[in-house]
């Protein structure tokens, strides 16, 4: 017969590591909820792109500390903002009662699209879209092509608007 020998355990080592464990648990916890209450202060937006978001009852002023970065809309009758990315880089965001009352505070971050392909020449660069296929598009930083492009958009935007309609006079 063989038996195993294993150490006695005190019921105060169970006690320690319970409390032990619970603290960890307890630390973690604190731990991951600081960094979600952090990734929630702060609104990821794309360049060019808009984005829905909520703000606090009773919201009814929003002020945005740089409108280069980034538009906001605040939806009448909802708890709801609309969010343009319009440069790149971060701003902050406040959200205030009728009363002038700080209601929330928040970062907003804008990104380029993650399907955009930078060209860098020398200090001259290009940029593609490659959704799915890689086509020149106009980005914020682009070199001189940027002004180039820019009368092309803005001419073929010109003929691609309904024109007005022609007016007849009855003699």
């Amino acid at each position: 017969m063989s038996a195993s020998i294993r150490p006695a355990r005190s019921s105060s080592g169970r006690l320690n590591r319970a409390l032990a464990s619970g603290a960890l648990a307890l630390a973690l916890a604190l731990g991951l909820g600081s960094s979600a209450a952090k990734a929630a202060a702060i609104l990821d937006v794309v360049l060019d792109q808009a984005k829905i978001a909520r703000v606090p009852e009773g919201t009814k002023t929003l002020v945005i500390g740089s409108p280069i970065v980034a538009d906001v809309t605040l939806l009448k009758g909802s708890n709801t903002m609309v969010v343009t990315g319009k440069g790149f880089g971060e701003t902050n965001l406040i959200a205030l009662d009728a009363e002038g009352n700080i209601l929330e505070e928040k970062m907003i971050r804008v990104a380029p699209t993650q399907t955009t392909l930078v060209v860098q020449r020398g200090m001259d660069r290009e940029s593609y879209s490659c959704a799915p296929q890689c086509m020149p598009v106009v980005e914020l930083g682009d070199g001189p092509v940027f002004a180039s492009a820019s009368a092309q958009i803005t001419a073929r935007n010109t003929l691609a608007a309904p024109s007005a309609p022609a007016t007849q006079s009855i003699h």
